[in-house]
């Protein structure tokens, strides 16, 4: 039976993969008093000695015995994609809530099937879309909202950044295409949901990708192939909110020196909006948003103060997270439906799943 929390009891929280979930989510939830990391999981023993000795946790190497542990109310799956969707729909059949990292699996059909066995069992999934939860991100989708542009005509997207630019950084799962690597499956999916969430879905869409750095050094040293994308250049139709279509452009790459970073630009009837940043060392920090309305001056918008953190970390990934947990803990707690969850992560992985179909028959 899916758990359902009292007002006085936290919900037990287990975090499944150590790198993104040990550095990000687990400080994250310390900040959410509806939610208490109780468990650690990891298929290497040694490397979870180490976050159980730094952390206080408990730890599981054996999945079964993850989610058999009376504590465990909900896990966090934070390790690479491809155990993502099996270990995913085992937490699910043993009545877990989720909360998935993205992509939440290698193809949509895998995600629909996620979908189809949480709502069966009313279990909250969360997806870990963060920008939705960055208050610049939240600021732009209220003025979108309010009409500040008038009618979307152009969206211009550039996710241009370095962090697989040294060809000698290792050979990993994100080198490969099967096992969910590439740069539309790191960025993309972030891509299409804030384009979903704040224009509208891809309905249309045109892709090149290319694999700039063909090899790197494996653990001994040895060069592998790598068969995963790190640019994508993509030409899309979106169908927006206000019931029209609009063309954007995409541009993502992993091995961008000196690359711009992430800056999205909308061009309507009214006015033009501009959120981005140039920070490469943090994705999070270093946002600005400008609003140009016809007539008047560009204007640099702050978030309004009901959108603000209380609280911030020098990782800049961590408050939004903890209020993407946040929001998922009033999910589980209530009942509702999560946004983003796995509708929006459907939607997104569709898009992904094209655009890698459409690259690979136009190679």
């Amino acid at each position: 039976m899916p758990f359902s929390p009292s007002s006085s009891t936290p919900i037990g929280v287990a975090i499944a993969g150590l790198g993104f979930g040990e550095a990000v989510h687990l400080p994250a939830l310390a900040a959410n008093p509806a939610l208490e990391a109780v468990a650690l999981w990891h298929p290497r023993q040694e490397r979870l000695d180490a976050a159980c000795a730094s952390s206080g946790l408990k730890g599981h190497t054996d999945w079964d015995a993850l989610l058999a542990d009376p504590a465990v109310d909900a896990v966090i799956i934070a390790t690479p994609p491809q155990p993502r969707h099996p270990l995913a729909l085992q937490a699910l059949q043993a009545g877990k809530h989720l909360l998935l990292e993205k992509p939440v699996a290698l193809d949509a059909q895998q995600v629909a099937e996620l979908q189809r066995e949480a709502i069966q069992r009313r279990l909250s999934v969360a997806v870990d879309f963060e920008y939705r939860a960055v208050p610049l991100f939240q600021q732009a989708a209220r003025l979108l909202q309010d009409g500040a542009v008038g009618t979307p005509w152009l969206v211009k997207m550039d996710w241009l950044m370095s962090s697989r630019a040294n060809p000698n950084r290792a050979w990993s799962w994100y080198s490969q295409a099967d096992q969910g690597g590439g740069v539309i499956g790191a960025l993309g999916t972030h891509a299409f949901d804030t384009l979903a969430w704040l224009v509208g879905p891809v309905q249309q869409l045109q892709t090149i990708t290319r694999t700039a750095i063909a090899e790197r050094p494996d653990a001994q040293g040895q060069l592998r192939t790598v068969d995963a994308d790190d640019i994508a250049l993509i030409n899309a139709e979106l169908s927006t909110h206000q019931g029209g279509t609009v063309a954007a452009q995409i541009a993502l790459a992993s091995v961008a020196r000196n690359g711009r970073g992430c800056w999205l630009e909308i061009y309507g009837s009214e006015g033009t909006l501009v959120l981005g940043s140039d920070n490469q060392k943090d994705y999070v920090h270093g946002f600005s948003l400008t609003l140009h309305r016809d007539g008047e001056s560009t204007r640099s918008i702050q978030a309004d103060e009901d959108l603000r953190f209380a609280t911030t970390w020098s990782d800049g990934r961590v408050a939004p997270v903890s209020r993407l947990q946040g929001w998922w803990a009033e999910s589980i707690a209530r009942g509702n439906p999560m946004v983003p969850g796995l509708a929006e992560g459907l939607i997104s992985q569709q898009a992904c799943d094209r655009a890698l179909q459409i690259a690979g028959t136009s190679a």
